[in-house]
């Protein structure tokens, strides 16, 4: 069966990969992994005939091309990308050629770095009465941005922001931000390859003074950028609570325990 796997592997982590992600990579034959953002130590479960190729400096038309070759011959062919391929992965750029060719395409999430920044930085995304929103975007450089999602239009809603592939960006998004009436005291949190091993950094400051941090720590690729009115809640000293866990609410598990006027 002619067939290419898209696989996600996560933000670096190798644990990260979902298990399902982790078996399709001892059965490869074929492993096209993007080099520049996905750690090789992906590949300890590969095979030894595997063959394993880092693409970094292929362009589309040779990725698609190297996984038709092997996808014809009969092999069982991966493709493995950062993060999760629905999210800046070129997916769809890299499929419609092979759905030209003939070649059946399975897709298997992963992690992405939003998350896992989140995650090291222990922080979340959403809490009750201050967000019940996250977007995740980019800020405009080369590519342009479609009308209606510039940042300053996205931070209008001052909902979490969690912001790919933007970190030589960082005045721009203190000027888009201010615009749309953030403080320059807002919490930023930066995470520099969240989840590698000996290589992961976490900034904390202010929209006014994690520009400088980040050029200090030498952090111009492989970040994450938090903005949300939620980061810090950890130190808040009063929360809103979710009404899931809440003693005086009903939901269909389970019935209040605690008079809501006691």
């Amino acid at each position: 069966m002619k067939k290419v796997w898209f696989v996600g592997a996560g933000p670096g982590d190798p644990e990260l990969l979902t298990l399902k992600g982790q078996r399709l990579i001892k059965e490869a034959d074929a492993i096209l992994f993007a080099g520049s953002l996905v750690s090789a130590s992906a590949m300890m479960w590969a095979k030894k005939t595997c063959v394993i190729q880092d693409s970094k400096g292929m362009t589309l038309d040779e990725i698609t091309n190297w996984l038709i070759k092997y996808a014809v011959e009969g092999a069982s062919v991966m493709r493995l990308q950062t993060g999760d391929p629905s999210l800046y992965g070129a997916l769809i750029e890299m499929v419609q050629p092979l759905d030209k060719a003939g070649i059946e395409i399975e897709v298997i999430p992963g992690v992405t770095s939003a998350m896992a920044s989140a995650a090291a930085a222990i922080e979340t995304l959403t809490l009750p009465e201050i967000t019940q929103t996250v977007i995740f975007s980019r800020v405009e450089g080369r590519t342009p941005m479609p009308k209606g999602e510039s940042l300053q239009e996205l931070a209008s809603h001052h909902c979490t922001l969690c912001l790919y592939l933007s970190i030589t960006l960082l005045k721009k998004i203190k000027e888009e931000l201010l615009a749309a009436n953030w403080s320059e005291d807002s919490i930023i949190v930066v995470v520099y390859k969240a989840s590698w091993e000996n290589e992961q950094q976490i900034l904390r400051g202010t929209l006014a003074t994690i520009k400088e941090q980040c050029k200090a720590a030498k952090i111009n690729s492989q970040a994450m950028i938090i903005a949300s009115p939620t980061l810090g809640a950890r130190h808040w000293g009063t929360l809103k609570k979710s009404k899931l866990y809440d003693a005086t609410f009903t939901h269909r598990f389970r019935k209040a325990t605690q008079n809501t006027k006691g």
